[in-house]
């Protein structure tokens, strides 16, 4: 796994998206230079589409959902839509679980101020669904809670 340096980290908040709103349908898209290894996190009420790179589709997309009283972050990378083949699509995968800690610690540390809002939500579940028309790679999988990803190590 990379090794997570807050310097090569670069937020933005989309409007009407602030430290505090919203909570609920919170969205992040988090994207990546393979050049100079900055990181390019967007939080807000929707998606930043025009940041995917399309050709490459290695972005991270989460999203805060409620059920009753239950926060859950529910984060999704696309593997494959069946435009690689078997042996390319097992490769992504391994590879999106491989960094997916340091795409869940970019995330929470990008957003440390809403956590620093509601602290609560720092024992969330984390869940990462991987997308693929390969069903060995079409699975969601549990991550922890944000307070692992956010405490000095």
């Amino acid at each position: 796994m990379s090794q997570f340096q807050s310097s090569k980290l670069h937020t933005t908040f989309l409007p009407s998206a602030n430290e505090r709103l919203p909570v609920s349908g919170r969205k992040y898209t988090l994207t990546h230079s393979d050049t100079t290894g900055h990181l390019f996190l967007t939080i807000g009420p929707y998606y930043n589409l025009t940041a995917i790179n399309v050709d490459m589709r290695d972005e991270v997309l989460a999203e805060w959902t409620q059920q009753q009283d239950q926060f859950t972050l529910v984060a999704h990378v696309y593997v494959s839509g069946g435009e690689y083949d078997e042996q390319a699509a097992k490769k992504r995968f391994m590879i999106f679980q491989r960094e997916a800690p340091l795409a869940l610690t970019a995330i929470f540390y990008g957003d440390r101020a809403f956590f620093n809002n509601y602290s609560q939500l720092l024992d969330s579940p984390v869940y990462l669904h991987f997308e693929s028309t390969y069903s060995p790679f079409h699975q969601v999988l549990y991550y922890g809670t944000p307070r692992k990803y956010i405490q000095p190590k």
